[in-house]
């Protein structure tokens, strides 16, 4: 077995929904829902931020890709359901300390993939250096800002998905 993979077997192996929750604790994830909800207030796309702690080991195998299990996440969290198609998950999986985004059409076609990419690549190197709330927070101040500018506030505009982020 390739270096890599035995090492990428092991950490899925080794994480799993507790070690998260002990990072991501109901304090935290309740401000980080708050943030989410601040933001969500002054722009019309809607954030979703889902954790995952590690694959099943068949799927590391597989060489399932975190890209991959994210978009199978975009769809299981229904975050392409928003009325505008401006929906973004903000994907981790904690094993592979791997940050993915998904943006639904609208938000695709309006935010260039370079800077989606760089919201993802500051966050996992905030996670790397163990900086998780501050990493997490100044994500979604990143993705807010992107929003604002391409989805103005709409006043009175519905929050169709859950400002606080799943562990799954």
């Amino acid at each position: 077995m390739h270096a890599g993979r035995l090492a990428r077997t092991w950490s899925h192996l080794l994480n799993e929904a507790r070690t998260v929750r002990r990072v991501f604790h109901d304090e935290l994830l309740a401000r980080i829902e708050e943030a989410i909800g601040r933001s969500e207030r002054a722009h019309s796309a809607e954030l979703r931020i889902a954790i995952e702690a590690s694959l099943p080991l068949r799927e590391v195998w597989r060489g399932r890709t975190p890209r991959d299990r994210a978009l199978e996440a975009f769809g299981a969290l229904r975050v392409w359901d928003t009325a505008a198609n401006n929906g973004v998950l903000l994907y981790v999986l904690w094993a592979d300390r791997a940050v993915e985004i998904v943006a639904d059409r609208a938000a695709a076609a309006a935010i260039a993939p370079p800077r989606w990419h760089e919201v993802c690549e500051l966050l996992a190197a905030a996670y790397r250096e163990g900086d998780f709330e501050r990493g997490t927070i100044a994500a979604i101040e990143r993705i807010h800002r992107l929003l604002v500018e391409a989805f103005p506030s709409a006043a009175g505009g519905a929050n169709a998905l859950p400002d606080r982020p799943v562990i799954l």
